[in-house]
């Protein structure tokens, strides 16, 4: 994967759109999270979502680059 996306005369760079896409994947899990009340099982909800947030993103990056 490049380094540098080149978006009309910018470039983007290349984290950019993954840290997107991990936060769109983010809002999904959130809301199965929530659907089926899964927050009741941890003890402070918003740790969770950073907590798989930076899983997710960290493991995505390292694998693409």
């Amino acid at each position: 994967m490049p380094r540098e996306i080149q978006l009309g005369d910018a470039l983007v760079p290349g984290l950019l759109l993954l840290f997107l896409a991990m936060v769109a994947l983010l809002w999904l899990l959130d809301w199965i999270a929530g659907r089926f009340d899964l927050y009741r099982y941890v003890w402070h909800p918003s740790l969770v979502r950073v907590a798989v947030f930076v899983i997710a993103f960290g493991t995505l990056g390292l694998i693409l680059y």
